[in-house]
């Protein structure tokens, strides 16, 4: 009897990429070739599957083994080991700033994002709802999210890139409900945030709580992840809801140009980053719910993606670094609505 999809998923990722317990990578065995890749905490399964075809591909073409290592936790979190010395030769994470703070610390080329196609971001995706089947909250959209009788869970936006999207989503679906009045879209946000159940530190731990500890009404994450989460536990136990209008959630990539050439990896590194907008990783990215821009890859999946009006952090709060200062740091919007709600 084959193993569940998840179990087999969790196995060939512990095969691949050892420590992930700890979020780092142990030394590897003797290799002509290694790289370490800095990830977000929900592309563990991801990178297993794309990884051995990027190994096969540079044996290819370059006649070497390579040894890839994995580094996963939340993205911010990843940026920081990175500054506090983890030798990352690349970083594929799911948020903009958590490369920015890189490139400002000059570990990451200060032009990183013209360096690689559709602002360095290789695949995209945005923010679903994976709800109990049959869907018995009813739940359609943003604004069904703040009614009294629903319960919510998603990753804390102090502590999760996953966590952010879903904040800035549910902000700027209630500014084209409410026309931009601020007071209610405040108003809808404190109802909004008032549902939470529990504020994980990051979008795997937020699965934990919906899933194996049954709380909540409603998970929020990247489409990606509440189709997969879906596809693992089953179709017959769980129902996903794409809302008519929400965020473009980018997953920028970088090669950590010091880290890169520190370890003698710069040519493998850039064409690691490089495979990620090849057909076939494309097909693998499609494959585990990723939106993609390959447009025969995309035309092959189409189905998997339902229609959906996207709207960009900076049309609406004019980029990361205008949301983070104005929502998210100490004393932002974030803090006040908690307040707020509390008092």
């Amino acid at each position: 009897m084959s193993l569940p999809l998840f179990l087999r998923r969790s196995a060939l990722t512990l095969t691949l990429t050892s420590a992930m317990a700890a979020g780092v990578a142990a030394p590897a065995m003797a290799e002509d070739s290694e790289l370490l890749n800095s990830s977000y905490d929900i592309a563990r399964e991801l990178f297993a599957t794309i990884n051995p075809q990027f190994q096969q591909q540079w044996q290819d073409e370059h006649g070497e083994n390579l040894n890839i290592q994995q580094s996963h936790g939340g993205s911010s979190a990843q940026a920081r080991a990175i500054l506090q010395g983890l030798r990352a030769d690349v970083v594929t994470y799911n948020q903009v700033t958590d490369v920015q703070v890189l490139a400002d610390a000059g570990l990451v080329a200060e032009d990183w994002q013209s360096q690689l196609p559709n602002n360095a971001s290789p695949y995209y995706s945005t923010t679903a709802f994976l709800v109990r089947k049959g869907n018995p909250r009813g739940i359609d959209s943003w604004d069904d999210l703040a009614a009294e009788d629903v319960e919510l869970v998603f990753p804390n936006p102090k502590t999760s890139g996953n966590g952010r999207y879903t904040y800035l989503a549910a902000w700027g679906a209630a500014e084209r409900m409410f026309d931009g009045d601020e007071d209610k879209v405040r108003d809808f946000m404190r109802n909004f945030l008032g549902n939470v159940k529990v504020f994980d530190t990051g979008g795997r731990g937020a699965t934990t709580s919906f899933i194996e500890r049954d709380i909540g009404d409603v998970l929020i994450s990247f489409e990606s992840e509440v189709n997969n989460i879906r596809e693992e536990y089953g179709s017959d136990e769980y129902d996903v809801v794409v809302p008519p209008v929400s965020i473009l959630a980018e997953f920028p990539v970088a090669v950590v140009e010091e880290n890169a050439e520190r370890n003698g990896n710069s040519d493998l590194a850039r064409a690691y980053l490089d495979y990620l907008y090849s057909e076939e990783a494309q097909r693998t990215l499609a494959g585990f719910n990723y939106r993609v821009h390959d447009e025969k890859v995309v035309e092959e999946f189409a189905d998997r993606f339902p229609d959906t009006e996207l709207f960009k952090v900076e049309d609406v709060f004019g980029g990361w670094p205008q949301a983070m200062e104005t929502h998210f740091a100490s004393g932002g919007e974030l803090d006040q609505l908690q307040r707020r709600q509390a008092n």
